[in-house]
């Protein structure tokens, strides 16, 4: 698949490792929303060659697993689908059915204060499941997709957290003691805004990622996500297809 490369400058290189003479192979951590969508066409569109990681934990729809499976068809990249049973995250309302998800103005959702969204440990057991299986298949990259500008609060979507989480990997590998194992979270300190933005440029099929913490065939356009994705579309004056579409 061709895809192309964007002038968007991007950051956050948690751990840069020696360069492994060879294309560089990734693990995307991928959701089929439109930031991890973002990020597996940004790691195309580099010259890594990706494998993507999709974690179901418990949530209340698998909506977003079909987007994931759409999109890296469309790709052509490899695929691993990985479900975990943890029952206490059904302390997140992402999880438990009793509670319903928050529906808070996005200036709320902007004072980063912890939403009942959060799943705890959520990105330290993806970023631990991404260490094994690159380790596993001797790949060389960590690709995910947190945001510290436009984001709900989360404490696992911190640059502190990804350096620490880099550190680990780097410490607690075979990959990482001998080469090194590369991390990057390539939307870390964009604005939705400029993701939406960045995501244009890559030609990223807006209408094929969820976003939405409800399931359905619409987006809810109630929910933190809904809202801070809203908000990129309509700061970068791109139209989101998304919203035009019935369920896959």
């Amino acid at each position: 698949m061709s895809v192309p490369k964007s002038n968007i400058k991007i950051a956050a290189p948690f751990f840069v490792q020696k360069h492994p003479g060879h294309p560089p192979k990734a693990i995307v951590l991928f959701s089929g929303g439109l930031d991890s969508t973002t990020c597996l066409y940004w790691a195309l569109a580099n010259g890594y060659t990706c494998e993507t990681l999709t974690v179901t934990y418990g949530q209340k729809h698998a909506r977003e697993v079909q987007s994931a499976r759409k999109i890296a068809a469309q790709c052509g990249v490899k695929t691993h689908f990985l479900n975990i049973d943890l029952p206490w995250l059904v302390s997140s309302s992402l999880v438990d059915p009793a509670q319903k998800l928050p529906d808070n103005p996005v200036e709320e959702i902007e004072k980063h204060t912890i939403p009942s969204t959060y799943v705890p440990g959520r990105n330290l057991l993806f970023l631990a499941l991404a260490g094994s299986l690159l380790d596993s298949i001797h790949a060389d990259t960590i690709i995910a997709g947190p945001n510290a500008v436009d984001f709900s609060g989360y404490p696992d979507c911190t640059p502190a957290f990804y350096q620490a989480a880099a550190n680990a990997l780097n410490h607690g590998t075979q990959k990482g003691i001998t080469d090194g194992i590369e991390v990057l979270a390539p939307l870390m300190y964009l604005s939705k805004a400029d993701i939406v933005r960045l995501a244009a440029q890559l030609h990223v099929p807006f209408e094929l990622t969820w976003s939405c913490y409800a399931g359905g065939n619409k987006p809810c356009g109630k929910c933190d996500s809904c809202k801070l994705r809203a908000k990129g579309f309509e700061e970068a004056g791109v139209q989101d297809t998304a919203l035009n579409e019935e369920i896959l």
